[in-house]
């Protein structure tokens, strides 16, 4: 499947969506995002219907009632869009992406640091060195 390109009016239903357990309807989508938008029903409907047209939801009617559960995980669908945006605005890179999103954003001490730690994370798991907290993968713990 290609990577999902969402809308931000398809972001916030996914997010409803995947912010359930379950299948969901569109009522109950509608509910969700009642706080931040002025959506009738038959706007999420159609929306959601969209969603599935792209892959994105599965639909199930019975009883009269259609019923939608996610067929993208939330993961990748953060990261297709992380990956549009890298491949629009920087060529493909995902440093500079990053390095922009670090100078651009205020991040508070407690962000810096936890992002030193999975930066380190990922170097010592990427060298086969056990993670910070657990073996590495594929490991078992007291071995090596």
């Amino acid at each position: 499947m290609t990577r999902p390109q969402l809308s931000d009016a398809e972001w916030k239903v996914m997010n409803a969506v995947w912010g359930r357990r379950g299948p969901v309807t569109a009522r109950q989508v509608l509910e969700a995002v009642a706080d931040e938008t002025a959506w009738a029903y038959t706007t999420v409907k159609t929306l959601m219907d969209r969603l599935v047209d792209k892959g994105v939801l599965r639909a199930v009617t019975a009883s009269h009632t259609t019923q939608y559960r996610p067929r993208v995980p939330r993961a990748r669908a953060l990261r297709a869009a992380a990956r549009a945006l890298a491949d629009k605005a920087f060529g493909g890179s995902v440093g500079p992406l990053v390095h922009f999103l670090i100078r651009s954003e205020s991040l508070s001490p407690g962000e810096l640091e936890e992002l030193r730690r999975m930066l380190a994370d990922d170097r010592s798991a990427a060298d086969g060195a056990p993670r910070a907290g657990g073996p590495s993968p594929g490991r078992a713990a007291g071995t090596g």
